[in-house]
């Protein structure tokens, strides 16, 4: 391990300023609105007292590289690497899919406002951490991401979830094909099967990912089956390190040239889902919320879907 690597993000006031020109239009902005400017100015001072605080305790006698969150994807990371990031959560979602296996040591800067859940250290704790991975020590979670690659060679990973679809709110339009394969908690059934679809995208989701996107759907689907008098449903729960997958149609449409037979199901490794393009402008893949890091996902292309060979590999406190 020969380099550290700090990842950062622009808090909610500098990402205003650097819209408004200055802090005092992004200040008149906000109040116009309504909005609490004392909020984001608290949590851009601690954010900033935080990474001074990260830096100092990174000085371990090794050359130190910081990247803001965005330059991220155009970084060349060596395998020698040791990655730490500054939350939020959504950071490190971002940053895993990019790093190769490289550890990766998530960091909150303010536990009274964010959750952490892919944040285990404190700033005061990030020495040690850092010691113990490079002393090769670590406990080291092993998370499975997603892979969408498409015919042209192009390839995308996730860490919590991709979605396939259209780019704006208009009907996506594909043929989805099941590999044979066993799926969870049902029998094998002899040879592909799918049907030409029209809905509002799918959403692929990864074991990290269970609890979110994919959750909200299931929630919606819920709430929708109490309503009309059914039962509650249970949530989709893979853990981390699954080989599996899980994918969900948002909104089927059934027509005369479009189906609704299958709208979720595991993905297995070998097995992966496999989506045909029949939108001839406006198809797109990304993975967790990054719309800008998209594919290109249109007619004549087809993308095969399933876990990953690379996994991330999360340093735990």
């Amino acid at each position: 391990m020969e380099k550290l690597i700090l990842i950062t993000r622009k808090t909610r006031l500098e990402a205003l300023t650097e819209r408004f020109n200055t802090q005092a239009q992004a200040k008149f902005y906000l109040t116009q609105a309504g909005l609490d400017f004392d909020d984001y100015a608290k949590e851009h001072d601690h954010y900033r007292r935080a990474l001074e605080k990260t830096q100092q305790a990174m000085q371990l006698g090794m050359p130190i590289q910081t990247l803001e969150r965005s330059l991220v994807p155009t970084y060349l990371f060596a395998p020698s690497d040791v990655v730490v990031v500054l939350g939020q959560d959504g950071t490190v979602a971002n940053t895993a899919k990019y790093i190769g296996h490289c550890p990766l040591l998530g960091v909150n800067p303010d536990p009274e406002r964010f959750d952490g859940v892919l944040l285990p250290f404190r700033v005061d704790g990030l020495r040690r951490g850092l010691e113990t991975t490079l002393a090769k020590k670590a406990v080291v979670k092993e998370v499975t991401l997603a892979e969408a690659v498409l015919s042209d060679g192009q390839k995308l990973l996730a860490f919590n979830d991709l979605f396939i679809g259209a780019r704006t709110h208009v009907s996506a339009h594909y043929r989805l094909t099941v590999k044979n394969g066993p799926a969870k908690g049902k029998t094998r059934e002899a040879g592909p099967r799918g049907e030409r679809q029209s809905s509002s995208g799918i959403i692929v989701s990864t074991g990290a990912g269970s609890t979110g996107w994919l959750s909200s759907v299931c929630n919606m689907a819920s709430g929708m089956s109490r309503q009309l008098g059914g039962s509650a449903l249970e949530p989709i729960h893979l853990e981390w390190d699954a080989r599996q997958l899980y994918f969900v149609v948002r909104e089927p449409f059934i027509s005369k040239s479009s189906g609704a037979t299958y709208t979720a199901g595991y993905i297995n490794e070998g097995a992966p889902l496999e989506l045909e393009s029949l939108m001839p402008s406006g198809g797109v893949i990304f993975s967790d919320g990054m719309e800008d890091d998209a594919l290109s996902f249109t007619s004549g292309l087809v993308a095969r879907i399933g876990p990953s060979q690379q996994r991330a590999r999360l340093v735990m406190n």
